[in-house]
């Protein structure tokens, strides 16, 4: 096989996958990860600043941000149940 033609096929597979729009979903699927991630920390920053007064405190690292990111409000009851019962 020519060069030229193994160039022409690379080109139409990616002009296809333009046009298909497969590469916006991984990058859409980034981008909604990454605003979970930085709204579990906030939620994460309420729950200290609150809570502090009653003694809870979760400790904010990327495992408790992605487990209060991913799961809501459910992922902050347990990271509390679990620094307060058993950690």
């Amino acid at each position: 096989m020519e060069p030229i033609f193994i160039i022409g096929i690379i080109l139409g597979l990616v002009i296809l996958l333009f046009l298909s729009g497969s590469a916006a979903k991984p990058l859409k699927w980034i981008g909604i990860t990454a605003v979970k991630f930085v709204a579990g920390a906030l939620l994460l920053v309420c729950v200290n600043m609150f809570g502090g007064s009653l003694g809870i405190h979760v400790p904010i690292n990327i495992v408790t941000t992605a487990i209060s990111g991913i799961l809501g409000i459910p992922g902050i009851a347990a990271l509390v149940v679990i620094k307060q019962f058993i950690i």
